[in-house]
């Protein structure tokens, strides 16, 4: 979200640090730490997807079976949930 603001494709209208905080404890979200188990799925993961972030959220999802959030269909490929 915080590189959707600074590229301005994304406008949340307050500044970022209070409504992340507001969001997550609104909506019981936790936050995911990146370990070195996810790291390591990347080199086993199939290209279907090239972006370096959507790739670490993409381990991140099969490491933890969480569904991910996004409009991405090339999400689809791994056989992760993907809601939207």
């Amino acid at each position: 979200m915080a590189i959707k603001i600074r590229l301005g494709k994304l406008e949340i209208g307050c500044p970022f640090h209070p409504f992340i905080e507001d969001q997550l404890t609104r909506n019981s979200f936790g936050l995911l730490d990146i370990r070195p188990q996810h790291v390591s799925l990347l080199t086993q993961l199939p290209l279907h997807h090239k972006d370096p972030f959507d790739r670490l959220l993409i381990v991140q999802s099969l490491a933890e079976n969480v569904a991910i959030v996004g409009c991405d269909t090339a999400f689809d490929a791994y056989g992760i949930t993907r809601h939207w």
